[in-house]
């Protein structure tokens, strides 16, 4: 899983990735329509989606000339999870560590 995490963090570390990401949370989009609001070379933009699709984050399905790019829910769900357990973890240590103030208050 860590991994997965790191591939998935790092792709999304990217503000031009984050925008993709952001985009398609609306529906899919083609390549176009995604390179259209960044100033840089279509090649360049492609390594963006690589990135993605590396970390699981996209998909893409090609009729035509025409390249579509989706994005993946299951990806995001498993963070989902991870970054909940990671809370769950951290409210349970801050509650202990306000018990344990509070005890070491009334004494």
């Amino acid at each position: 899983m860590t991994n997965y995490l790191d591939t998935f963090f790092t792709a999304l570390g990217d503000p031009t990735r984050r925008a993709v990401i952001e985009r398609l949370t609306q529906g899919p989009a083609t390549v176009s329509e995604l390179h259209a609001p960044h100033d840089m070379a279509l090649p360049t933009f492609m390594k963006h989606l690589a990135r993605l699709q590396d970390a699981g984050l996209v998909h893409s399905t090609k009729q035509g000339r025409t390249r579509t790019v989706h994005i993946e829910t299951a990806a995001l769900a498993q963070a989902e999870d991870w970054l909940k357990t990671q809370r769950r973890v951290w409210e349970n240590r801050l509650d202990r560590l306000a018990e344990l103030a509070e005890n070491s208050n009334s004494h």
